[in-house]
């Protein structure tokens, strides 16, 4: 079994080679072993996955912080791959809240974190420019603490909070940059021209979460170090389930079952996971 250490060092590893990765988002211990098995070398949870997996909606704070490393703490157990964390605003407005989450998300196991600077009001969605760097640098001191790399991914969330101004975006990362984050990302950017700038303007790794226009390839072009996958692939897995349920409720058939996997082979991938 790996120590929480060595799981460090690869993860921090990863970010280190040249190229890039796709850290892709299970939200559960199935999806994680399911990951696992196909080869990949790191993941990061997923707020919204997860929230979808127990019929609440993506909102700020609709799980809490012990549901959300409840959930971390299952997938750390079903692989023993390196698990990043998705810790939302980190369920605190205060910085020493925001301290407080990390030292938490440390001693569950996970190597590394999210924290972002959206406040989850709408009427405010963004936090002031000072005030959300002062968050990040009371991240930066707690995973300072740890006797491991710690890999503290900072966001900033103007693009999908309806405030798609690059400038304020591009200031707010290099700040998080400065104040000792790992990883910068700012979802929601769609055009090469705007990750670009993102990825030109930073010294650090960049995460993007890929979209449709842009593959892997194009990406690492680009200069992107880590692609994430968000909620896709957990929304994804929801799709084929309501078209399967619609069929059957609609049509009677099950023409679905062609596209389903094997029951033997499932039970093959969590044996010799389980083993």
């Amino acid at each position: 079994m790996k120590s929480q250490k060595d799981k460090a060092v690869e993860f921090k590893s990863l970010h280190d080679q040249p190229g890039c990765f796709v850290i892709p988002n299970p939200w559960d211990s199935g999806s994680a072993i399911l990951l696992k098995n196909l080869g990949f070398k790191a993941l990061a949870t997923t707020s919204a996955g997860f929230a979808f997996s127990l019929g609440r909606t993506d909102c700020s704070r609709s799980i809490s912080l012990d549901e959300t490393l409840g959930n971390a703490k299952d997938i750390l157990i079903a692989s023993d791959l390196p698990v990043s964390a998705d810790l939302e605003n980190g369920y605190y407005d205060s910085p020493q809240g925001v301290k407080e989450t990390i030292l938490l998300a440390g001693q569950s196991g996970l190597v590394g974190a999210s924290i972002e600077d959206a406040t989850g009001i709408d009427s405010d969605p963004i936090y002031e420019f000072e005030f959300a760097v002062e968050r990040i640098r009371a991240a930066v001191e707690a995973k300072n603490t740890f006797n491991f790399p710690f890999i503290l991914t900072a966001r900033a969330e103007n693009f999908i909070h309806g405030r798609p101004d690059l400038n304020d975006t591009i200031r707010r990362l290099q700040a998080f940059q400065e104040a000792g984050a790992d990883v910068l990302y700012a979802p929601g950017l769609k055009s090469r021209e705007d990750i670009s700038a993102i990825v030109h303007s930073l010294d650090k790794p960049v995460n993007v979460m890929i979209g449709a226009s842009l593959s892997v390839s194009e990406l690492e072009v680009i200069g992107v170090k880590r692609i994430s996958l968000g909620s896709m692939l957990a929304r994804a897995a929801i799709g084929e389930f309501l078209r399967a349920a619609n069929e059957i409720k609609n049509n009677g058939t099950i023409s679905f079952i062609d596209k389903a996997t094997p029951y033997i082979k499932l039970n093959e991938i969590f044996t010799k996971i389980k083993n």
